[in-house]
């Protein structure tokens, strides 16, 4: 990424951010002219940016304004509002020289978080004491023992599909509750140099190839999914996976909704296999409101918010400026996003 030492950096940011975020990466340097030119998504991204702003940006904050070469000659360089790219594959962007940077490892803690909600969730029969308030009803001793007592974690196993960062940081809260885990991993992960807030490896892990999914699938009480979505991650969860499962598992979805085959899953649930699914990503978004999910007694529905992150702009912010220093000094950007991997 060589370029003049003199030149101004015309970076163009498509995200609704505060004067603060616009002033911390003006104050990277001298030579940077930030255009600030937020697109909702009910907009149209393909008209609503002026072209004389596609036509000067060497660099992009973007989330839905993906433009090709034709568009915007001098991008050399665009940053994700997103941890995956699979919605970039196939635009004209995508199909572009311009490297792409991802916000992966913004938000692991909170994602870990709430995929440990769903776990407690389950074990400790939320749903069913929430129903049981809105009723007014205190139940027998019997009831309570019988159809309350928790699940017992201790003796549980989690399988994790998908070791990077989020899935390492589920692992590191899963063995402090002591449960089992499981890693499943496609390969070996990006290099540690090349990646924003890397995860370091959790003690007492078990790391499985992927060719053994089923076999682990087989074990577990929770399925967890944070995978990204991929044309060999497309569908991976199918009826074969699901049947593989045991009845009373647990589904954990946090990673993209094309991961699950959601028509083989309703077919399970409906036939009493799996104890429960709890899912923040669906094959449509928004999930329609006729949409069986909303009112199956086994699902559990969060509107795509597992990622939100409460100090996602300063994060966000300290990746970005730092990636705008390596860029103007020649050195490899953090979170390059891999076309070939999909991630």
């Amino acid at each position: 990424m060589n370029r003049s030492t003199t030149d101004p950096l015309h970076v163009l940011v498509t995200v609704d951010f505060p004067d603060s975020f616009l002033d911390g990466v003006r104050a990277v340097d001298d030579r940077i002219v930030v255009h600030h030119h937020p697109v909702s998504e009910a907009e149209n991204p393909e008209t609503t940016v002026p072209a004389h702003l596609l036509t000067q940006a060497e660099v992009m904050y973007t989330s839905a304004v993906l433009p090709g070469t034709d568009q915007s000659p001098a991008l050399r360089w665009a940053q994700l509002d997103t941890s995956g790219i699979d919605h970039v594959r196939g635009t004209r962007l995508w199909d572009s020289d311009c490297v792409i940077t991802t916000l992966g490892g913004v938000s692991p803690a909170p994602l870990a978080e709430w995929i440990m909600l769903m776990v407690l969730s389950h074990a400790h029969h939320l749903r069913q004491t929430e129903q049981l308030a809105a009723t007014r009803t205190w139940p027998s001793r019997e009831f309570r023992w019988n159809q309350l007592m928790p699940h017992n974690l201790r003796t549980s196993t989690v399988a994790i599909v998908g070791y990077g960062r989020i899935g390492k940081e589920v692992a590191r809260l899963a063995r402090a509750f002591g449960l089992e885990v499981l890693a499943v991993r496609r390969g070996s992960p990006a290099a540690a140099t090349s990646t924003f807030g890397a995860t370091p490896d959790v003690e007492g892990v078990s790391e499985v190839p992927l060719a053994e999914l089923h076999q682990v699938l087989a074990r577990s009480d929770y399925v967890v999914l944070t995978v990204p979505l991929t044309p060999e991650t497309q569908g991976m969860i199918g009826a074969d996976e699901i049947s593989a499962m045991r009845r009373t598992a647990v589904l954990i979805n946090a990673s993209r909704g094309g991961v699950v085959d959601e028509s083989a899953l309703l077919d399970a649930l409906e036939r009493g296999h799996l104890g429960l699914v709890a899912s923040d990503v669906f094959e449509q978004e928004p999930l329609g409101p006729e949409h069986p999910f909303w009112t199956h007694p086994r699902v559990l529905v969060t509107p795509h918010v597992a990622g939100f992150a409460p100090d996602y702009l300063e994060v966000v912010s300290a990746l970005f400026t730092t990636n705008l220093r390596r860029y103007l000094d020649g050195e490899p950007l953090l979170n390059v996003a891999d076309r070939e991997r999909g991630y």
